[in-house]
């Protein structure tokens, strides 16, 4: 029986044994040639060995995913076919073949501010969030972040005690809370917001899917603020990610003597915008930056 696309695509994201870049790669073939049930042509289209090709096939197969298809259809998703696909992440490098999410999808057309920072809980990145943030969302900015500790945390905890929007994308199946304490929070979200993840059901928090994660945070977002961030940091990728996908990044300053502000310091010392007031973060949210 010929393939349909829709169920290639489901198909191939719960594929294991391959990377985001990959996938990406025989997904983009298999809309070049129309065809989705070639596996082995497409394979080597992208340029995968004769080992890689035979596990693709067997895995794409394999009694294990048809189960995985089977509980995840019971879960609202979207996918890089569907309409309700946020444009600026499709538009993206990798973009998530699919997205698992519970609340409300129509955030995700709206221009958004993503807030990432130190994952330590520093009184002053908190006061600079309950400075910068009540006025943006009572513009109808959604928060974006990624439900860790600390910054992230907060920034949803200040949009949702001033009626915001707030997106969190998280990097485990929606039915896994990571960390453990915010599990109420990911309630939160997902009752008042929209809750996102590219994972499955049952997908632990493993090290690798934070990057990961965090190519979504940039991608969904109109401009990107950095609090409170270390040299070398995931948020600090993250505003990196938001550079290369031609997102307003901006960051806010700290002292030069405290290394939790050492990333931000950086990143306005090589262009990013200071955030100081409420009007930065506005201002770079209504003047998107456009692709050359």
């Amino acid at each position: 029986m010929k393939m349909e696309a829709r169920e290639f695509i489901y198909r191939l994201s719960l594929v294991t044994g391959i990377g985001l870049v990959t996938k990406t790669k025989l997904w983009q073939a298999a809309q070049t040639i129309q065809r989705y049930d070639q596996l082995a042509v497409l394979a080597q289209e992208v340029g995968l060995d004769w080992d890689h090709t035979t596990d693709l096939i067997a895995n794409f197969y394999s009694p294990a995913l048809e189960e995985a298809m089977v509980k995840n259809a019971k879960v609202p998703s979207i996918c890089l076919l569907d309409e309700q696909y946020p444009v600026q992440l499709k538009e993206t490098a990798t973009p998530p073949l699919v997205l698992y999410y519970q609340g409300d999808l129509s955030l995700l057309q709206t221009p958004s501010l993503a807030v990432v920072g130190s994952r330590k809980p520093i009184r002053y990145g908190e006061i600079c969030l309950e400075q910068l943030l009540p006025e943006v969302v009572k513009q109808g900015y959604p928060i974006v972040s990624g439900l860790a500790r600390g910054i992230d945390s907060y920034a949803h905890q200040v949009a949702l005690q001033h009626d915001g929007g707030v997106i969190g994308v998280i990097g485990t199946g929606l039915d896994r809370y990571y960390p453990a304490e915010n599990q109420a929070l990911q309630f939160q979200v997902a009752k008042k917001g929209i809750l996102l993840t590219e994972y499955p059901l049952g997908s632990n928090p493993l090290p690798y899917h934070f990057p990961e994660r965090n190519r979504i945070i940039a991608g969904l977002c109109t401009a990107c603020l950095v609090v409170m961030a270390q040299t070398k940091s995931g948020s600090l990728i993250t505003a990196n990610q938001a550079l290369q996908e031609n997102r307003n990044v901006l960051a806010v300053p700290g002292l030069i003597n405290m290394t939790y502000s050492a990333g931000c310091n950086q990143l306005i010392a090589a262009g990013a915008r200071p955030a100081l007031t409420s009007t930065d973060l506005l201002e770079e949210l209504a003047n998107p930056v456009t692709s050359l």
